[in-house]
């Protein structure tokens, strides 16, 4: 398994943290979150690519990736462009590492005072 997960999810969070007041970035899923505006990043699939293996052991060489992130808000008023402006914090920067964003949309929660929005992002990535 090629293992970048912190450093993906410590590059988003910092971000989001220097640019979103009181934010939230948590790196699992949690039942109930007590803090909002809140984003969970996850590393949802890392699997190795068919025959890509190093030579001379069982070292993946290559691998691809889906991350999901999901975006809580709990305002009053605003919650769905406060989860659209986080949106594109985070889409920026896995944009910048290579990611491309294979899904963007708002997503139905448990908790109807809770907007939510859910994307994924894909990437393969290559060592030698």
């Amino acid at each position: 398994m090629i293992d970048i997960e912190n450093e993906v999810f410590n590059r988003v969070a910092q971000t989001l943290r220097n640019e979103v007041t009181g934010i939230q970035v948590y790196g699992e899923r949690l039942a109930t979150m007590s803090k909002f505006p809140a984003v969970i990043l996850i590393e949802d699939d890392n699997s190795r690519i068919a025959g890509t293996k190093a030579l001379l052991n069982d070292t993946p060489k290559s691998a691809e990736l889906m991350y999901t992130a999901e975006i809580y808000s709990n305002l009053t008023s605003g919650k769905k462009t406060q989860c659209k402006q986080i949106r594109e914090i985070v889409a920026r920067e896995m944009n910048a590492m290579g990611f491309e964003q294979t899904f963007s949309n708002p997503t139905d929660n448990v908790d109807r005072t809770i907007f939510r929005y859910v994307l994924r992002f894909n990437k393969v990535i290559q060592f030698y």
